[in-house]
């Protein structure tokens, strides 16, 4: 089987079993081709934890999901060095942060140093504790979740630690037929559990993970795009270029990172397509997610109700498309 055969076979698999947010799947192994991290921002029972469960259960690697709440402390992801007294010596203990695929549930509910701590890992991909730095492992990749309902007692993330995410994706209710296909799929689940647990449906191991990356990084981006999807990020450091109407809208454009980002997920999106080649789509439709958290609104300009993915709608419908 080729690696767009296997990637395809487990897009599928994702799909069959998180229904209802096609999008969400796709910016899983996009963010995965990547060799990135994930924030994700949504309600309640929107399949979030499912989502990265399953794409664990399919890949070659281990899972951690780390709950967070105010009291957790920075050990606590990192780990630490635990006392052994019969020969007086230290031994470090591994943290939850060792592992392949880590869920970082409600990340906005622990506190700055802990939050660092993460952003830190998923930056420098080591943990340094005391005097000694530990490598994590070659696969590693964190998604993050939010829930934007409740605000009391969270500490949201500032915007210079939202940048280190590769993505911001932001998920919605299912539609009616996703809603009762979740039923079925909910009672076919319920009574294999009684039956004891069900066999994965793909298994993609490391190295094809490692070549379908190196596989991405080859598509071929036609200059006058890579010129159109640097444009975009520049777009959103001087948006009163592209019209009187977005003058002082914005307080602070999109890092380069934005641009980074940006050209590698429109590689990944293509190739999961199949194409060996860049689209100016691959680019539009990852622009939001990629943008959404890399970018300040002006006082005014949030209050007047503007969001960020209706400036970020604005600025594709503005700039050329080569």
């Amino acid at each position: 089987m080729s690696l767009h055969e296997t990637f395809r076979a487990l897009r599928e698999h994702l799909e069959q079993r998180v229904v209802g947010q096609s999008a969400l799947v796709e910016r899983l192994l996009v963010t995965l081709l990547c060799d990135g991290h994930l924030l994700v921002e949504g309600a309640p029972g929107l399949a979030k934890t499912r989502a990265v469960r399953v794409l664990a259960d399919s890949l070659e690697g281990d899972f951690q999901r780390i709950q967070f709440t105010p009291d957790l402390l920075p050990a606590d992801l990192t780990g630490t060095e635990v006392y052994r007294p019969e020969d007086g010596s230290f031994v470090f203990r591994e943290g939850p942060l060792f592992h392949n695929l880590v869920l970082a549930d409600e990340i906005n509910r622990a506190p700055a140093k802990v939050q660092s701590a993460l952003l830190e890992a998923m930056g420098e991909r080591q943990i340094s504790v005391g005097r000694q730095t530990y490598a994590l492992p070659a696969l590693f990749m964190v998604m993050a979740t939010q829930n934007p309902l409740e605000q009391e007692g969270t500490y949201p993330l500032p915007e210079a630690q939202l940048d280190r995410f590769l993505l911001h994706v932001r998920v919605d209710y299912p539609d009616e037929a996703a809603e009762r296909e979740i039923l079925r799929l909910n009672r076919e689940e319920a009574r294999a559990g009684h039956r004891g647990p069900a066999p994965a449906g793909v298994e993609v191991t490391r190295a094809e993970v490692f070549a379908a990356r190196e596989a991405a990084l080859d598509l071929h981006l036609a200059e006058p795009l890579e010129a159109y999807l640097v444009e975009l990020v520049m777009a959103t450091r001087a948006p009163e270029r592209y019209g009187e109407d977005l003058a002082g809208l914005l307080e602070w454009g999109a890092s380069p990172r934005a641009t980074l980002a940006l050209e590698r997920t429109a590689r990944a999106r293509a190739w999961l397509a199949g194409r060996d080649f860049v689209a100016p789509e691959d680019i539009q439709t990852m622009a939001p997610d990629v943008l959404r958290h890399r970018i300040l609104l002006a006082y005014e300009a949030e209050a007047d109700g503007l969001t960020p993915e209706a400036l970020i709608a604005r600025l594709l419908a503005r700039v050329a498309v080569p």
